[in-house]
């Protein structure tokens, strides 16, 4: 219970008071939202394993359940089994937990329902956070890690994804007279390319966000479809009962 609020009270990165809150960040753009969208899970979980589960984990959720977005056992032996042999294993994070909590203070956060826990009133769900998130690093080589980021505002979490969106930098606009001027995000110039375009990495990114709201509840869609059935039975239920009422009183004035 511990680990999983600790899990809840951090984001993405390693565990400091840089984390605290993300007040003075930009709207949060909306995720694509497609978890019954099971090529997009797939790229999602590829993403996942290659480059989050380095240094996180996803301490409640097995190997073995990525079967239910269509991935065989052998594809997932091939493809997704990194840091274990056994398709039956938790997740875990390939980090030594002695050497990450050395190097940044603290070991970084479990995600496994991580998407579940930033959602906030008027921006939007822990999925819109984690989408803006994601797609709003920047170059400031006035940080330790010489990152910044625009959704959360001095993130102690280097870019871990930069070589796939490549290196950019925000456009700001000054607003306000002299005195009481304030920037204005406008939008981004591209320093050094990436191995993917914009709108690759903005796909790339909504795979791994499905992913990562897919794993925070994989019964999700097993439970949808399940609900328009129960739906489907109440509703002719309550015909039959109905009928039956009629039938019963028919005769009774």
């Amino acid at each position: 219970m511990k680990k999983i609020v600790i899990s809840l009270m951090l984001l993405l990165g390693l565990a400091s008071p840089a984390f605290a809150s993300d007040d003075h960040g930009i709207p949060w753009d909306k995720a694509p939202n497609h978890v019954n969208d099971l090529t997009s899970l797939q790229n999602g979980a590829k993403l996942f394993v290659n480059h989050c589960l380095n240094c996180h984990s996803a301490a409640y959720m097995r190997y073995n359940r990525l079967k239910d977005i269509g991935l065989s056992e052998d594809q997932i032996k091939a493809n997704l089994l990194f840091t274990t042999d056994k398709i039956g294993e938790t997740m875990k994070a390939a980090i030594d937990p002695k050497q990450a909590k050395e190097w940044f203070g603290a070991n970084p956060p479990d995600l496994t329902v991580i998407t579940r826990s930033r959602s906030e009133l008027g921006k939007g769900t822990g999925a819109d956070y984690l989408y803006t998130y994601l797609r709003t690093y920047y170059k400031d080589e006035t940080k330790e890690t010489g990152w910044n980021n625009l959704a959360f505002p001095s993130v102690g979490m280097p870019h871990v994804l930069w070589e796939l969106q490549g290196i950019r930098k925000p456009v700001w606009e000054t607003h306000g007279e002299h005195g009481h001027e304030s920037q204005v995000f406008k939008g981004w110039e591209q320093v050094t390319p990436g191995t993917l375009t914009p709108l690759q990495y903005d796909q790339a990114v909504g795979d791994l966000v499905n992913y990562l709201q897919w794993m925070a509840e994989p019964a999700q869609l097993t439970r949808g479809r399940i609900g328009v059935w129960v739906l489907l039975f109440l509703v002719l239920f309550t015909i039959i009962a109905w009928r039956l009422n009629a039938a019963y009183w028919k005769d009774i004035k």
